[in-house]
């Protein structure tokens, strides 16, 4: 199940939230998420697979020049993950960073709670 964990909270970091193909986005949250997905971030709580993707399709629009990149390895057991992450213009990778916990549910992400670290001092 650790592989399974890692490989969908790893797809969904970059298949999902770095894709800017919107029908390809799509199409990973169809193939990683459980219909009735649960992403809850410090925005708001966002219920289903159209809400998630509205939720990312907003964050891309207001970074348009943004990449995520993996910060640590994932951890994962008993159906839960962490994938610590890095969020920044290609000049700053590292501006916002991050941790996501996700939960899989029958081979599929069904919730996933974004933590956000504080900001850095400028």
């Amino acid at each position: 199940m650790p592989e399974i964990i890692e490989s969908l909270l790893k797809r969904n970091l970059h298949d999902v939230y770095g894709e800017r193909d919107a029908e390809k986005r799509r199409a990973s949250i169809a193939d990683i998420w459980t219909p009735d997905a649960v992403f809850i971030d410090p925005d708001g709580r966002h219920l289903g697979q159209t809400a998630l993707d509205e939720a990312v399709a907003g964050l891309q629009g207001r970074f348009p020049d943004y990449i995520f990149s993996e910060l640590a390895p994932l951890q994962a057991f008993h159906g839960v993950g962490r994938l610590p992450w890095a969020f920044g213009p290609p000049s700053e990778p590292t501006k916002i960073t991050g941790l996501d916990v996700g939960v899989v549910t029958e081979g599929r992400l069904s919730t996933l709670y974004t933590f956000l670290d504080p900001p850095k001092d400028e």
